[in-house]
């Protein structure tokens, strides 16, 4: 059987089981959450691709991408198809030249709710509005924004395969947008530096002022002494892994179960450990 209303009709085969690749931690729905991972994702939708979406959710969420590599302007993956060998992927996406970077990172400073949001692991809603300001864009604006490529045989463009990635590079820019920003060339440390350096002087030396440490090594790795009058009841967490929870989900997690369900008998079991340690003590 074939999709038939596709635009171009290629029989429909079962792709190799995988160990070890990369799964959607979407279940069902949709791949993102936050505004900027879901602009991504429309771009691919926007596309009419027919089955063959579905088909590139169904790759994600099974595990069939075995690699994916996000460098300047080119993401790079493995798909695991119906043949012996993986098949090779490519999505590009032009970078920004440094020179429009640092004009970016000129108009970032002037508003400082745009270091605080990037520094918080977000997205600013008008970052697209400053990007347009300067002539630029940060999100592909068209079809053509985008050159991908796949060394399967169906003559589709984009094919299952690219759709897989894309939908596992949606999640990935939703948990970090800084890898929006390296597909466009920009590294997350770099823009910082460049926001540090366009930053007023004194603000710049009130944000980074180093606190002192104490030259002993054994004073480093000691403990404080608690207050004598340390009188506040020992009591378990009422939810474990509560700062894992906070950070969201593992960008390109392999797990058949996601980290979450993994980590949290062991946050638990050390909660407890530490709790019976502290009680003995009292």
């Amino acid at each position: 059987m074939g999709y038939k209303d596709d635009p171009e009709y290629f029989p429909v085969s079962q792709p190799r089981r995988v160990s070890g690749g990369i799964r959607a931690q979407s279940k069902r729905g949709a791949f993102a959450s936050r505004w900027w991972a879901k602009r991504w994702i429309e771009t691919l939708e926007s596309f009419n691709i027919g089955a063959r979406l579905e088909r590139g959710r169904r790759y994600a969420r099974q595990g069939q991408v075995l690699d994916i590599q996000i460098a300047a302007g080119q993401v790079t993956a493995q798909v695991q198809g119906s043949e012996r060998r993986p098949y090779r992927v490519s999505i590009g996406l032009k970078p920004l030249s440094p020179a429009n970077w640092r004009k970016l990172s000129e108009a970032m400073v002037q508003e400082a709710r745009f270091s605080a949001k990037l520094l918080a692991g977000e997205m600013p809603e008008d970052i697209e509005a400053l990007f347009t300001a300067e002539g630029l864009s940060l999100f592909p604006r068209k079809r053509g924004d985008l050159v991908t490529q796949c060394s399967c045989p169906d003559a589709s463009n984009p094919c299952k395969h690219i759709a897989a990635v894309y939908y596992l590079l949606g999640e990935a820019f939703d948990h970090d947008p800084f890898l929006m920003f390296r597909l466009r060339g920009m590294e997350r440390d770099e823009l910082l530096a460049q926001l540090g350096q366009n930053m007023d002087e004194e603000a710049l030396e009130a944000a980074s002022e180093p606190e002192s440490l104490p030259e002993d090594p054994a004073a480093f790795w000691a403990m404080p002494p608690l207050p004598e009058n340390q009188t506040a009841a020992l009591i378990a967490p009422s939810q474990p892994a509560a700062l894992l929870r906070r950070l969201g989900p593992f960008p390109f997690w392999r797990g058949t179960v996601s980290l979450l369900e993994e980590l949290e008998p062991v946050y638990a079991a050390m909660a407890a450990c530490a709790l019976g340690l502290m009680r003995q003590n009292e």
